[in-house]
């Protein structure tokens, strides 16, 4: 994207929000859950970024999906500190690629007390891979139009012209 004198950018005080301070054995330890609760934010910030194909106008969508994670993470902590803390550490020492197989134990006592008290199952295996149809109440945006260009040819103007030099294309198209 190249940036002109009339580009629009944010204010640093519209992009400021209070960040997720947290490392990335919690982060791993939470994402599936974190994914569940915080899908239908996420999904909207996505689609509004592919449809507008451009970041800026959805600072808002953006600043619902870091509050979603707050949200849940206060949560967590209120009720799931302990079963979390250590899933996390299991995560962190077990490995140094902080693979899951090794923390199925704990694994399973913190995604029981997430049930319990969160009300929210671990989601199965495959789950955010499936299609899924999501209804937004943003109006779609119109299409852009097409690209005119005034002084392109109709065809090419005859005479005599060499051979393609590597061979033609119409390889391609058989």
């Amino acid at each position: 994207m190249v940036i002109t004198n009339s580009t629009f950018i944010p204010d640093d005080d519209e992009l400021t929000v209070q960040e997720v301070n947290i490392g990335t054995p919690a982060l791993r330890a939470a994402a599936f859950h974190i994914g569940k609760y915080c899908e239908y934010q996420n999904n909207e910030f996505m689609l509004c970024r592919q449809e507008l194909d451009d970041p800026r106008p959805c600072i808002q969508e953006g600043k619902l999906v870091t509050a979603c994670t707050l949200e849940f993470f206060r949560k967590l902590k209120k009720t799931c500190y302990d079963e979390f803390t250590q899933y996390t550490r299991c995560l962190d020492k077990s490995s140094s690629r902080l693979e899951y197989d090794r923390c199925r134990m704990t694994q399973s006592i913190y995604d029981k007390c997430v049930l319990d008290n969160l009300n929210l199952e671990r989601p199965q295996f495959g789950y955010f891979c499936e299609v899924k149809v999501h209804d937004s109440p943003r109006p779609k945006p119109q299409p852009q139009p097409k690209a005119v260009y005034p002084d392109i040819p109709d065809h090419l103007p005859p005479g005599d012209y060499p051979p393609p030099r590597f061979g033609a294309r119409s390889f391609f198209f058989d």
